[in-house]
């Protein structure tokens, strides 16, 4: 195993955990120990693994990038990445509402859809308890959390805005600092970046196990017999995040990075692999951090400073998922929304996909406040858990790839050469 790169070893994972599931279902097991209980444990190892090194890891490559950086450079970089994040995502956020818009997912003879939402489901009644209440002020609420009372309790709490926030403003200062006692910290920080990059490549020879473990949870729990009345808004979904993966940043990578897609997509791969089994940006960022700086090629100072900022507001995929699943359910419904109603979706898709970071039930919360805009009921929602697993998991992989995206394109507009360069070899 140990000659083979890790990008098949998980792609072997993922088809072995698709037959495991299928075949053993919901109900296997030997004795007392079901099978599902082995795959959750494999599979809660490896996310805790991963979710150990986030804190440290992201804050010590926000703190030595921008100290690498300088503070001189900080503010070009800064505006740079932001106006990345903010294009790439309205992109997405435009691509979904065109194509669901001529696919119709929820139109026709799917609107009788709408009928079969129980209200007595007991997993739609959780995840409506998780989001009623919710409005515009839960976003504002998020912001205000950006600046921490208490970073050691951000950290805890996983409250990754504050954490990041606070790791910007000690490596601005860092960076401006001229003592030898800064110096010391510029030293300190990078080299435990370096012993976390160190822990991120142990973590991940045990990637294939882990991700057998979420898949082969995944599908045993969910099947495939449940998706069928939802197929189409599932590939009306899975070809707009297709045409965004596949065709929008493609096209970013070339004509503006000047880079070459296709070996981009070959340095992300163990990435996006990662990011699909875990359906999670921020458990998924050692990794992104890894292969955007060995195989990609982008200097630690730039990688440091834009992808954990991505992994917490870009959010590409996600954005393009809530606008399709709040016209589908518009859709399903029978209201037809206009021009205004549509760019109504579009704003606050854009908004939520940044500010819902740090809520539990992320882009469910963002859904329910696009259905309250538009005067929806939340019950709405219930269409959308058959196949949120799945396309959370794929999106996510697209969120991943966004960001990636974004250090590439940043490192080449700073003059960086990259391993990935369209005229190399």
């Amino acid at each position: 195993m140990r000659n083979i790169p890790l990008h098949w070893q998980i792609v072997a994972a993922i088809l072995l955990a698709v037959a495991a599931g299928i075949l053993g279902g919901a109900d296997a097991g030997i004795g007392s120990v079901s099978f599902i209980s082995v795959y959750a444990f494999l599979g809660t190892m490896f996310l805790n693994a991963l979710k150990m090194l986030i804190v440290p890891l992201v804050m010590s490559s926000i703190i030595s990038g921008m100290a690498g950086v300088g503070s001189d450079k900080l503010e070009k970089l800064g505006g740079k990445t932001l106006l990345f994040y903010a294009s790439s995502s309205l992109i997405a956020i435009l691509i979904g509402l065109v194509v669901v818009n001529v696919v119709a997912p929820g139109g026709g003879d799917n609107q009788a859809l709408a009928a079969t939402i129980s209200s007595s489901d007991p997993e739609l009644s959780e995840t409506l308890s998780k989001v009623e209440g919710r409005g515009v002020g839960d976003i504002v609420q998020v912001f205000v959390r950006m600046v921490p009372t208490n970073i050691v309790s951000a950290a805890a709490n996983g409250e990754m805005l504050g954490l990041i926030f606070f790791s910007l403003l000690f490596g601005f200062f860092l960076a401006r600092g001229k003592s030898e006692h800064a110096t010391t910290l510029r030293h300190f920080w990078q080299g435990v970046m370096d012993i976390m990059t160190d822990i991120t490549m142990w973590v991940m020879k045990f990637a294939p196990i882990g991700v057998f473990g979420l898949v082969a949870k995944t599908v045993a729990i969910t099947g495939f017999a449940a998706f069928k009345p939802m197929l189409l808004f599932f590939f009306t979904a899975l070809i707009a995040l297709m045409i965004h993966a596949f065709v929008a940043l493609p096209l970013i990578l070339r004509y503006i990075g000047g880079v070459s897609p296709k070996k981009h997509y070959a340095a992300m791969t163990p990435a996006l692999l990662t990011a699909f089994s875990t359906a999670s940006s921020s458990a998924t960022l050692p990794l992104t951090l890894e292969s955007i700086q060995e195989k990609s090629g982008v200097s630690k100072q730039v990688s440091g400073f834009v992808l954990p900022l991505g992994a917490t507001v870009n959010m590409d995929g996600t954005a393009l998922y809530e606008c399709v699943a709040a016209m589908f359910i518009a859709q399903v419904y029978g209201l037809e929304l206009g021009l205004v109603e549509q760019f109504t979706i579009v704003m606050i898709a854009l908004l939520t996909s940044i500010g819902v970071a740090g809520i539990p039930a992320a882009s469910l919360v963002a859904i329910s406040v696009i259905l309250g805009a538009i005067g929806l009921p939340l019950e709405g929602i219930g269409l959308l858990l058959v196949t949120d697993r799945i396309l959370d998991m794929i999106r996510t992989a697209v969120n991943v790839f966004s960001d990636s995206c974004a250090a590439v394109v940043i490192a080449r507009s700073e003059g960086e050469e990259t391993l990935i360069a369209a005229n190399q070899k």
